[in-house]
């Protein structure tokens, strides 16, 4: 009876795990497609400003840092919960959030700032490739804020138990990925964008 209940029990995870890969993968298809959407769009700027003129690399750097090491916290998070210690995957998991929402602000900033220059995405096809890439990666850091949310309040109701161990791994892959696909916007749009 125990074997039996065990073994549902990683064919379970095992099937969730799964899922949660295939998740990803169309994600990636997602962010595959955009990224080919702004190459395309890149030179198409309607007489308007290009990358090289609205960009802030600084600024973007910025951002950057505090996404990745929004990346640290998170993984810090998970080995705090395989060390079994609720209040300081609680703690990591309030830091990701706090940084992950410093992140958002920081674009949305930007933004309003290109909108209130009179740069909207209705300006160019660029800006309106560049709106709905990194757009959509913002919703997705927005997604992942109320994942950890969820996450803190399950954890300090049920603490660490199985279900909020798996859960909390696949919002860790989740929030990693998300890095990953900002590094790439960082290089194709902000870096590349500023020179050419």
């Amino acid at each position: 009876m125990v074997l039996s209940h065990a073994r549902e029990r990683i064919e379970s995870d095992i099937k969730v795990t799964l899922g949660f890969w295939l998740y990803l993968m169309t994600d990636c298809i997602l962010f595959a497609t955009l990224f080919a959407v702004y190459v395309v769009m890149q030179p198409a700027t309607a007489g308007g400003p290009s990358g090289a003129e609205l960009f802030d690399l600084p600024f973007v750097l910025g951002e950057t840092l505090l996404l990745l090491f929004s990346s640290f916290t998170c993984g810090l998070a998970l080995l705090a919960a395989r060390a079994r210690s609720k209040n300081q995957t609680i703690a990591w998991l309030l830091v990701t959030v706090g940084l992950g929402c410093a992140f958002l602000s920081m674009e949305l900033y930007e933004f309003i700032h290109l909108i209130n220059e009179g740069f909207g995405w209705q300006r160019s096809g660029f800006l309106s490739a560049f709106f709905v890439l990194v757009g959509t990666h913002g919703l997705h850091i927005l997604v992942g804020i109320l994942w950890a949310v969820t996450m803190i309040v399950r954890l300090s109701r049920e603490g660490l138990t199985h279900s909020t161990n798996r859960k909390l791994t696949l919002f860790s892959m989740f929030w990693h990925f998300l890095d990953v696909i900002w590094i790439f916007i960082f290089t194709i749009v902000y870096m590349i964008g500023a020179i050419s």
